[in-house]
């Protein structure tokens, strides 16, 4: 169960007893440069294919949606543009900076062309390690009818946010949707729609990020069957959504120590 205690200031901090809550979050992962990429790589990869496996991507065969995960301050490992995730070897995930520049990858395979919105995540959320942005089907199907989805669920929004926000549509690859992402992701929510395309997730690992693109699927299954119903939808009352909100804070700034 949640308890307030008050720093030096005043400011509200909330403490959780993780174990019994179940809302445990993992520790912020240290990652220390080093010039043997492969282990992200690896990670990367298997995340990719993980997701992949089970339709999140959008289709089997083709090459929608990107993964990374952040290696230092300042460098990220990204799937690649244009190849398929069955044909991709960790070789070919590419090591990239928030700058953009490529630092290990190989010839002819250029990082995903939506790096540059990774990048704009890691750069703004210190807690963020991993980014998932995946097309799956009914996150995809609130991206075009443009409708955020409430706090259905206190498992969910804990882990994601109160809301579930959209992400206004821009062309993808382009500064223009990093800088719409920018805009939303200082809500400190871990879980967006993308208007027209598809969702984003993160985490502060990679396992977290897909947890997260799950729970947004579920949320999103759930209250397209509930809308089609008819019937009133029931969400979380406001004292939930204040304690959501402080919980979803206090772990950024806890980032930022």
């Amino acid at each position: 169960m949640a308890k307030e205690d008050t720093k030096a200031g005043g400011a509200p901090r909330v403490m959780w007893s993780l174990r019994v809550s179940g809302l445990a979050r993992p520790a912020k992962r240290k990652r220390n440069f080093m010039t043997d990429f492969s282990v992200y790589k690896k990670e990367v990869l298997e995340g990719a294919l993980w997701l992949s496996e089970r339709g999140y991507l959008g289709s089997h065969r083709g090459s929608g949606g990107n993964v990374s995960v952040r290696i230092d301050e300042g460098v990220m490992a990204i799937t690649p543009s244009s190849l398929r995730y069955q044909a991709m070897s960790a070789d070919d995930v590419c090591v990239v900076g928030f700058d953009l520049t490529i630092i290990d990858g190989k010839k002819g395979i250029n990082p995903s062309v939506e790096t540059g919105l990774h990048g704009v995540v890691y750069r703004m959320r210190p807690d963020v390690n991993a980014v998932v942005h995946t097309h799956q089907t009914y996150g995809s199907l609130f991206s075009i009818i443009n409708t955020p989805i409430p706090a259905l669920f206190d498992e969910v929004s804990f882990s994601l946010g109160s809301v579930i926000e959209i992400i206004p549509y821009a062309l993808s690859g382009t500064p223009d949707l990093a800088k719409n992402v920018a805009e939303k992701v200082a809500s400190h929510a871990n879980a967006f729609i993308i208007q027209n395309h598809g969702i984003l997730a993160l985490g502060q690992t990679l396992d977290q990020a897909i947890l997260h693109a799950e729970l947004l699927e579920k949320a999103a299954h759930i209250y397209y069957m509930a809308l089609s119903t008819g019937k009133p939808i029931t969400t979380l009352p406001e004292p939930i959504l204040a304690l959501v909100d402080a919980v979803r804070e206090h772990e950024v700034k806890e980032a930022r120590k």
